[in-house]
């Protein structure tokens, strides 16, 4: 026998444990009702009491299969492509100057960025031939300043301030 403290507060009872099940199927208790078992001391809750158990469990929701999202397409590295367009422009126009120098900084960036990185990104061949193209263009540059001057120094001239 059981009693128990319906939703407007009152107690009813003594009631079976069939009645009480009949009461679960109407939906006139739930598994947070307040109910005394005959012979306990204190009050519980119904849905904690064994013998219920069964009226209160319902089947596991169901669970879908994640999904797995198609990894992200990692694009090619910017500065990647940056330094090679830079190394390009370094042997196609302006003499060497003043492309190879950002072309170089920009490669070596993209490098350290594309090797740094967990999920690699394209563009590490870009900026391996950007790095070469920059290296060559700026080793080229030098070595013909200095053949300059070292051929022809009456040419170069000094414009240093009157002393």
């Amino acid at each position: 026998m059981y009693k128990i403290i319906g939703n407007d507060g009152k107690t009813y009872g003594p009631a079976t444990a069939d009645t009480l099940r009949g009461w679960i199927a109407q939906g006139r208790v739930d598994n947070r009702t307040a109910v005394l078992p005959e012979g306990a001391a204190e009050w519980t809750f119904l849905g904690l009491l064994p013998e219920f158990a069964r009226e209160f469990s319902s089947p596991p929701p169901a669970i879908a299969p994640p999904r797995v999202a198609p990894a992200a397409a990692r694009g090619t590295n910017g500065f990647a492509t940056a330094g090679f367009v830079c190394g390009l422009l370094s042997w196609a126009c302006c003499g060497c100057c003043p492309f190879n120098l950002p072309g170089l900084v920009f490669s070596i960036i993209a490098l350290v960025q594309i090797n740094g990185q967990v999920e690699k990104q394209q563009g590490w061949g870009l900026a391996l031939a950007g790095l070469l193209l920059s290296a060559a263009s700026l080793v080229l540059s030098c070595g013909l300043g200095l053949l300059q001057f070292a051929t022809a120094p009456a040419h170069v001239a000094w414009h240093v301030g009157a002393v």
